[in-house]
């Protein structure tokens, strides 16, 4: 790696265009394998690995996933494996065994601990600010990764969360991470695997605008457990439930209506998710110079204020 920025494996956005193009750019891609999927795992991992010889990794939900699935994905040799959200004990081992950099994301500090425990050689401390999913009572990312950074040393850190321009890398090292796990930012990106539409919404998005809740988990169906939430962009079902999560949980009818305005077009197929520094982003550039740019940026704001 040429700069110490890493790809969030966000699912239905990282795919293997996105991941090889931030390899190719200096950074880590990280593809969002999800609950690991066999067949879109062979799709986009066959993709990453013909896009870029640099270092390049996957990632998953730790509670969605089995120990098949992390033995199809180390069938790919990947550089590293990423595992968020949820219990990683029952994986990680195998992963350390292949020689493969485990990754574990962390929401507060007894994940953190468990993470040095289970031989982590990276922890990625996540803030609240983040786009997509999260812990429900985490903490911010300004105060929580400094925090990590002091429990777990020496093992290196990613801040995650609210980081979307050099300003922010800049800030993340300067709080004393290895680097930054960037996420929405890349959303925004050429090799993004997401539609115009949502990356038109990233675009005209306001981080005041950006709302953590469980009303689109629930509304569509999804098996995300209740201790995660999840940060996005605003959506007619949030303002019609929100406050009002164990109704719907038991409304059939409006679930079934979520589906049924979907299949009209009337609501996204995906939540927009994006995270609270979506301000920042103005614009779609391909992966490769992004990454090249955030490094420069970071780059150039940590050399003026070390002359001062």
């Amino acid at each position: 790696m040429q700069h110490p920025i890493a790809l969030a494996p966000m699912g239905g956005s990282s795919g293997g265009a996105l991941a090889a193009a931030v390899s190719r750019g200096g950074g880590l891609g990280l593809l969002g394998a999800g609950d690991g999927d066999s067949d879109w795992l062979a799709r986009e991992a066959t993709m990453v690995k013909q896009g870029t010889d640099k270092p390049w990794g996957i990632g998953f939900l730790t509670w969605a996933i089995d120990a098949d699935a992390v033995e199809r994905a180390l069938e790919y040799q990947p550089r590293a494996m990423m595992l968020s959200f949820g219990d990683p004990s029952p994986f990680t081992e195998r992963i350390r065994q292949s020689g493969t950099t485990l990754i574990i994301q962390v929401t507060d500090l007894e994940e953190a601990r468990q993470a040095v425990e289970l031989g982590a050689d990276v922890i990625v401390a996540q803030g609240t600010e983040s786009g997509g999913h999260g812990a429900r009572h985490g903490r911010s990312t300004l105060p929580f990764v400094p925090t990590v950074v002091d429990l777990v040393a020496p093992v290196p850190v990613l801040a995650a969360g609210g980081i979307a321009d050099g300003r922010g890398l800049a800030a993340a090292l300067a709080l004393g991470a290895a680097g930054a796990l960037i996420g929405t930012r890349f959303q925004a990106s050429a090799e993004a695997l997401v539609p115009p539409s949502i990356a038109t919404a990233i675009l005209e998005g306001r981080g005041q605008d950006t709302e953590r809740n469980r009303v689109l988990d629930i509304a569509r169906g999804s098996a995300w457990p209740a201790q995660y939430t999840a940060r996005t962009l605003g959506h007619r079902y949030l303002d019609q439930w929100r406050g009002r999560e164990a109704e719907l949980a038991a409304d059939v009818e409006a679930q079934r209506d979520y589906q049924d305005d979907v299949a009209r077009g009337e609501v996204p197929p995906e939540p927009v998710w994006a995270g609270e520094a979506v301000d920042l982003i103005t614009g779609l550039s391909p992966a490769a110079d992004l990454v090249s740019h955030l490094a420069a940026q970071a780059e150039d704001i940590l050399n003026r204020v070390g002359r001062h």
